[in-house]
């Protein structure tokens, strides 16, 4: 899928501490990253589900998601 920005934020809550999901349009894959209060810690690791395997969008999925994030 050719796009401009590879990643981008489909979720975000917080302010000082943050949590943020993260999409890969090439791949599909969500991300989960975090953050504590005053940026100095955080990290960032593969969205898992239920059956404990990653979050992976169908293309259709990232299509909508592409669109959503640039309205």
């Amino acid at each position: 899928m050719a796009n401009k920005d590879r990643f981008i934020k489909i979720y975000g809550k917080g302010s000082m501490t943050k949590n943020e999901i993260w999409l890969d349009t090439e791949t599909g894959v969500n991300y989960l990253y975090h953050v504590a209060t005053g940026g100095y810690n955080g990290g960032i690791t593969p969205l898992l589900g239920k059956d404990g395997k990653p979050v992976v969008y169908t293309e259709a999925e990232i299509l909508s998601a592409v669109k959503g994030s640039s309205d």
